[in-house]
């Protein structure tokens, strides 16, 4: 069954809406719309650098795509500084490995909501990988649950992504969260009239599904030398230049954890085929329990689901039952 890419109830004013946004994009159908070269060359794509312990995170991906039966392979775009080993590993998995150069923003003062922020604009490169002709972005602390391979088939031209939050602390010096005002539950606080404009939806850029484009990536590299940096870094960049051709999808395809306890009245949790472990402590890989929200029954229940994936050694990459698979 096509997913219903609408707005989640309750999420924005009808008067708000643009007519661009009101038009709710289709799916090519199953019977020969989409054409044969476009659908092999469709991949979903992830981001590694460093030689932490990030590399499980793309580990427990990679096999929870295979779970779910995926037509499509993993790329993971790997900066210089992963270790040979972790190649290794990843390409033992099934992956894709794409070595890819840093991209740095411009000089700045700014402070980002986190450190390691500023690696993230590296991910720009993802739009020269033009031997594919749609991608799915997914952060490497994400994890597939249901089958999104119908995604693919969304009208090209749109940026889709799911929309962000303003409660969590790290918007703490933003002005929405300041007035205790958030795009998930636009009723609850009214923007104020002397704020001026009530600001565009805002996506998180943990997942999104784009089309590499070399036009579009020259683009993203050039306008980002003249554009100020900000605290949420290529997420900030990306909002901005995507604004215009952004296309929200429910909140389905990117359940951001701190949704459990910010807005539990939209979440499905029966029904959420993606799940980004954002939240402080909640990295499977790094579970403890301990810091805030993470003794939560919920919680506990989605740590336990990846790595009941992670250590499934039948998803391996060539093992018989996975056999076939990407």
């Amino acid at each position: 069954m096509a997913p219903t890419l609408t707005f989640a109830t309750g999420l924005a004013k009808a008067a708000s809406i643009s007519s661009r946004a009101l038009m709710a994009p289709t799916l090519a159908s199953a019977t020969g719309l989409a054409k044969a070269a476009s659908i092999s060359s469709r991949a979903y794509v992830t981001f590694l650098a460093g030689n932490g312990d990030y590399v499980k995170g793309v580990v427990g991906l990679a096999k929870g795509l295979r779970k779910v039966k995926t037509a499509y392979p993993l790329v993971v775009a790997v900066l210089p500084d992963v270790p040979a080993e972790h190649l290794r590993i990843l390409e033992d998995q099934g992956c894709v490995v794409r070595e890819i150069e840093p991209v740095y923003p411009p000089e700045n003062q700014t402070q980002f909501a986190m450190a390691y922020y500023v690696i993230n604009y590296s991910k720009l490169r993802i739009w020269e990988f033009v031997e594919y002709s749609k991608m799915i972005y997914l952060d490497g602390d994400i994890q597939v649950f249901g089958n999104i391979d119908h995604l693919f088939d969304l009208d090209d031209g749109y940026f889709y992504a799911v929309m962000d939050c303003f409660c969590e602390k790290t918007w703490s010096n933003s002005p929405q969260y300041k007035i205790g005002y958030c795009q998930q539950c636009p009723g609850k606080v009214m923007w104020p009239a002397e704020m001026g404009p009530e600001p565009p939806f805002y996506f998180n850029a943990g997942m999104f599904i784009f089309e590499p484009n070399l036009s579009v990536y020259d683009n993203l590299l050039s306008t980002l030398k003249i554009t100020p940096v900000s605290t949420f870094a290529d997420q900030d960049y990306l909002n901005m230049f995507f604004k215009d051709t952004y296309m929200p999808i429910t909140l389905t395809y990117n359940l951001g954890l701190p949704m459990l306890w910010r807005h539990p009245e939209h979440v499905e949790l029966e029904r959420t085929k993606v799940v980004r472990y954002c939240a402080a402590g909640s990295k499977p890989w790094q579970y403890t329990g301990q810091e805030e929200n993470m003794e939560r029954e919920d919680i506990k229940m989605l740590v336990k689901k990846w790595w009941d994936i992670y250590n499934d050694e039948s998803l391996d990459y060539g093992n018989s039952s996975a056999n076939g698979q990407p």
